[in-house]
């Protein structure tokens, strides 16, 4: 099916189903333990032997020997896997880096060897009895003494200009100009990398946390250097992933690589330190904004610059993004710059781009209005835009921002702020408040699903699509029980495998609503095979409480299929409404924040999400998703920062004792408010991303409310109270 008009009025409008905060429909598996993951496939794969991975402890350099005579002697080793043995690997479309290292050592803990043995506890003794022996080169670790050696990336937009922002902002009535760092953080999601490989003759069947399947079975066929038909990903669970799994990692090859040299089926998982230094983490940023602005707080130029590192090969983290669409501006510069670093590889997490670039733009609108003498919810609502203000002949398809700022300043008690910082106090607690807008494009991206309605009258949907926790599950199944006229029990979903038809996958915020087209037009086509079988006007079929009706005449569902299965598969394509017209998801973020008046520790005490993302297809699981976008921003405010030795080339803090994350007790009362939106330009769901949009903005509403708090302004993220002390306000 291809979508290329704006969308009509459809099945999925009754919203009997769909839209309706359903529980989980892997609830009850997830909850009893029953939900098998990568790494449980235990009845799948009841024999299998354990891998443990050697990672390099260089960052950069050649592997000049390895010594595995006292590994292979060790109780119950199998096989040990090096780049010597392993035979001739291709590489991946989606990593930067080689997942099997050696000679060459391109980060440190790239894994240079897999040692397989009967039990883990004996794979990982054994993996300690491995001598490596290194020729170490120099590398560059630092990102603030590589940005003079940085270039502009090969994207082709990774400049933008509109009018004359230099002439503009240099004749500028108010002027800002302010630089910020975001560090390097890591996606510390529970479930580690995991994947457990067996071959049955050359045809390899990979279980691996993975969230993009079809990726993932092509890279993998890539590096093997054998047929993709030959590779089945599975993946019917995942425990977290916020874009650390989009592409297959060391785990899943060296698993793969392990079982066949064992000629047993191996499971590698990674420790959580090599989650943090051998896969991939959201890079640092260095940003310079400036803004030009007349008296009245119209924005009259606007730039966002920023420097970013990767390996070799690798792309920049595009923080200005965002700063391209948010705000009006007739004048208008963008642009990045890429370094090259010897750190672990940089990549998508959660919100890739918007999420750092927010953090440094929506304080210097909160820094620009304080110059103006302007209320900070209004100078943004002063700067808004119904057009892309780089083509204005390219309108927004919905753009609510102004609606949720002003939604979330009512709810929030925005008008009982004290415009004056450190002007409240209750107790011993500086009391601040802080808002910051949310922005987050919404991606579409092709996804094909098959339905197959069986003589029972219950319809299964097969999809290599993945619920990486945030209910693809439960929103596949609604979407196909409003199409078809079934309660939500008599839908059986099935997802990630690369045996069933590819779907958009995990990631960007394009999941929900694309694998959920997808769904659509399977079941669309299922409807019209349905009405044709029974000679029915597929135009004027009616599909409710198990049947299907067309005028006087009504048939159930099971008695259509008595004689057999039907069975139906279809895709959902894009045509250019994206291009003619922007779209986008818009959200408010509002935090109040308490800091001791003594010790500079911070609390915060409220938050508030506002958010227009299209129609929501299930309240209940929308909210997880934004609720835990809100903490995951609470993390990036207050406490996150992978803190690299710039002498050694690595990530100092690669375990969750060192790398802080929010706990309960770190996180108040949190509201979320759903805008009503549908987005007929999006998909036939009229629905849009919202996942990442609750990440967008909320470290610097944080950082906001704690200017608001103490009148100290932080701009090197994360605000902590080493940054605040010497500055605070007098006890007295």
């Amino acid at each position: 099916m291809k979508f290329d008009k704006p969308a009509t009025t459809n099945p999925i409008d009754q919203m009997k189903v769909v839209g309706q905060p359903l529980d989980r429909v892997d609830g009850p598996l997830k909850t009893t333990g029953t939900a098998h993951y990568a790494y449980e496939q235990h009845e799948a794969v009841p024999n299998h032997a354990y891998g443990y991975i050697v990672a390099s402890s260089i960052p950069k350099g050649r592997v000049t020997g390895i010594d595995l005579t006292r590994a292979r002697r060790a109780p119950g080793v199998l096989a040990i896997v090096t780049a010597q043995n392993a035979g001739k690997l291709g590489k991946g479309k989606y990593n930067t880096a080689a997942l099997l290292g050696g000679p060459t050592i391109e980060h440190y803990h790239q894994a240079v060897a897999l040692v397989v043995a009967e039990t883990f506890e004996q794979a990982r003794a054994a993996a300690m009895l491995v001598k490596v022996d290194y020729a170490r080169t120099p590398g560059t670790f630092d990102l603030s003494q590589a940005t003079a050696s940085a270039t502009k990336p090969e994207d082709e937009e990774a400049d933008t200009a509109v009018g004359d922002f230099a002439g503009a902002y240099a004749g500028a009535e108010v002027k800002f100009d302010g630089r910020y760092t975001t560090p390097d953080h890591s996606h510390a999601m529970m479930e580690p990398h995991a994947s457990i490989a067996s071959w049955t003759g050359d045809k390899l069947t990979l279980w691996t946390s993975n969230q993009m399947i079809a990726w993932g079975a092509g890279d993998v066929a890539t590096t093997l250097g054998v047929p993709k038909e030959n590779v089945r990903l599975i993946a019917p669970y995942i425990g977290g992933g916020f874009g650390g799994k989009l592409f297959v990692r060391s785990d899943a090859l060296l698993a793969a690589l392990g079982a066949r040299a064992a000629k047993r089926p191996v499971a590698v998982t990674l420790p959580r330190p090599l989650i943090f230094n051998n896969t991939t983490h959201r890079p640092a940023t260095i940003q310079r904004i400036r803004i030009g602005a007349t008296k009245d707080g119209t924005i009259t130029a606007i730039g966002h610059e920023s420097w970013s590192g990767d390996l070799p090969g690798g792309k920049p983290e595009t923080a200005v993004a965002q700063t391209r669409l948010l705000y009006a501006g007739a004048n208008r510069m963008t642009a990045m710059r890429l370094a090259v670093l010897d750190l672990p590889e940089g990549n998508a997490m959660r919100a890739p781009g918007e999420a750092s670039g927010l953090m440094a733009l929506e304080i210097a609108m909160d820094e620009m209005a304080g110059q103006l003498g302007m209320d900070p919810v209004e100078f943004r609502i002063r700067n808004d835009t119904q057009v892309d203000p780089e083509k204005p002949e390219r309108p927004f398809s919905q753009r609510q921002l102004v609606q949720c700022l002003r939604t979330g300043a009512t709810r929030f008690g925005w008008d009982k702020r004290v415009a004056r910082p450190a002007s409240t106090r209750d107790g011993r607690w500086l009391v601040g408040m802080g808002v910051a807008a949310a922005f987050r494009n919404n991606l579409t991206a092709k996804s094909g699903a098959r339905v197959r309605l069986d003589r029972e009258g219950r319809v299964t949907v097969q999809t290599d699509m993945t619920d990486i926790g945030t209910g693809s599950y439960t929103i596949i199944a609604q979407t196909a029980a409003e199409m078809l006229g079934l309660p939500i029990d008599r839908i059986i979903v099935q997802l990630g495998d690369s045996s069933f038809p590819v779907s958009s996958g995990s990631g960007g915020q394009w999941g929900g609503n694309s694998s959920t087209a997808g769904v659509y037009a399977a079941c669309v086509k299922l409807r019209d095979t349905i009405a044709q079988k029974l000679g029915m006007n597929p135009s004027d079929t009616v599909f409710e409480a198990g049947n299907v009706r067309s005028g006087q005449r009504s048939e159930s569902l099971a008695s259509v299929a008595a004689g057999g299965d039907i069975v139906v598969e279809d895709s959902m394509e894009y045509g250019d409404l994206s291009k003619r017209y922007q779209q986008s998801t818009f959200g408010a973020h509002f935090v109040e924040v308490g800091v001791d008046a003594a010790t500079a520790e911070i609390r915060i005490r409220r938050m508030l999400a506002v958010c227009a993302a299209g129609r929501i297809l299930n309240p209940k699981t929308a909210r997880s998703q934004v609720i835990g976008a809100m903490t995951m921003g609470a993390g990036a405010a207050l406490m996150e920062a992978l803190v690299v030795d710039k002498r050694l080339g690595f990530f100092v803090n690669h375990d969750l004792a060192g790398y802080e994350v929010p706990v309960h007790a770190d996180i108040p009362h949190q509201e979320v408010v759903f805008l009503d939106e549908t987005d007929a330009m999006s998909s036939p769901m009229k629905a849009k991303g919202v996942g990442e949009l609750g990440l967008c903005g909320v470290a610097a509403a944080i950082a906001n409310a704690v200017h608001h708090a103490t009148g100290i302004r932080v701009r090197d993220y994360p605000v902590t109270l080493d940054k605040l002390l010497g500055s605070m306000p007098s006890l007295g």
